[in-house]
């Protein structure tokens, strides 16, 4: 067989192989069309026009151009909401890092030889399983001004009277965080310790031979080999972290009180679509999108600042 020949035939079989791998990304991409572009470009479309209900009457669909948009702009609410968001996803996030960190080191360090890991890791998992409604309605049950925790404070002696948790705003901002931290950083300690166990031992013991400290190592080596996991969970959480609704919602009932200052992005848009004013509803979509990728890009921007190219 000629060369010429043998290069023609292996040439169809890699465009046959190419052809099923087009055929089994069909799904894929129907359902991306379906479920995540058509709704996006129907929410951008919708947030153009006056369309919502007063009442039993049904005011539009009417084209209004960008008056949502200024609405929303000029009202104040976008900022509170935000501003509420962050502050509970830091409350969240600084503490899921840092232990996740801590329990990653823990677990992948072959010195400690730490027993029973299984059993460890599969515990710290498990709140990521568990429903947010269900965490919510059990740190609401725990934290009533009724509940478990003030009876132990005020039969100890600590308290003279019960504390009400759910009237005060450092409060319910510090357990909407709380809970947030509990049920996410299980998962951020799997992906910490995926990354510490794909790293080189070699590189390990080329510092202990230079004599390096545990600490220089792990600030000089094991965290910049890192640097790709940190900005995949720090931008993830971040995500998650504007689209945070379950747990305030039900801990709060849907108001964020105290004095909506725990009312989060989500549900403000929330009560947008409960009232039917999907015009409204729409173009804070959009502004959750932009918000969305405009601190994806400086997150990435700012972890890969001084970066040798």
């Amino acid at each position: 067989m000629s060369d010429k020949k043998y290069k023609h035939q292996k040439s169809g079989k890699v465009v046959s192989y190419n052809k099923w791998g087009y055929i089994f990304l069909i799904p894929f991409f129907a359902v991306w069309i379906i479920f995540q572009f058509i709704p996006l470009v129907t929410t951008f479309y919708n947030s153009f026009f006056e369309n919502y209900r007063s009442g039993l009457t049904q005011v539009g669909p009417n084209f209004i151009g960008l008056k949502n948009y200024v609405t929303i702009l000029t009202n104040g609410d976008l900022i509170n909401y935000s501003k509420n968001t962050m502050i509970m996803w830091i409350i969240g996030f600084i503490p899921q890092i840092v232990f996740s960190l801590l329990l990653a080191a823990w677990f992948t360090d072959p010195q400690l030889r730490l027993k029973g890991q299984r059993f460890f890791k599969t515990v710290i998992y498990l709140p990521n399983l568990i429903m947010a409604s269900a965490f919510s309605m059990l740190f609401f049950t725990l934290f009533a001004d009724s509940g478990p925790i003030n009876s132990i404070l005020v039969s100890s002696g600590l308290l003279s009277a019960p504390f009400k948790f759910m009237s005060n705003v450092t409060a319910v901002r510090c357990l909407v965080g709380f809970m947030n931290f509990i049920m996410w950083f299980g998962n951020t300690t799997i992906l910490l310790m995926a990354g510490m166990m794909g790293i080189d031992q070699s590189l390990f013991e080329a510092a202990e031979v230079d004599g390096a400290t545990a600490t220089q190592v792990f600030w000089k080596i094991t965290l910049p080999i890192l640097r790709p996991i940190f900005i995949y969970v720090l931008i993830t959480s971040l995500i998650g972290g504007l689209q945070m609704f379950d747990v305030p919602q039900i801990l709060t009932n849907g108001t964020g009180d105290p004095t909506r200052t725990s009312m989060t992005l989500i549900m403000y848009l929330n009560k947008h679509l409960y009232s039917k004013n999907f015009g409204m509803g729409g173009a804070l979509s959009v502004f959750l999108f932009i918000i969305t990728g405009i601190l994806s890009l400086i997150v990435f921007k700012v972890s890969y600042a001084g970066e040798v190219k």
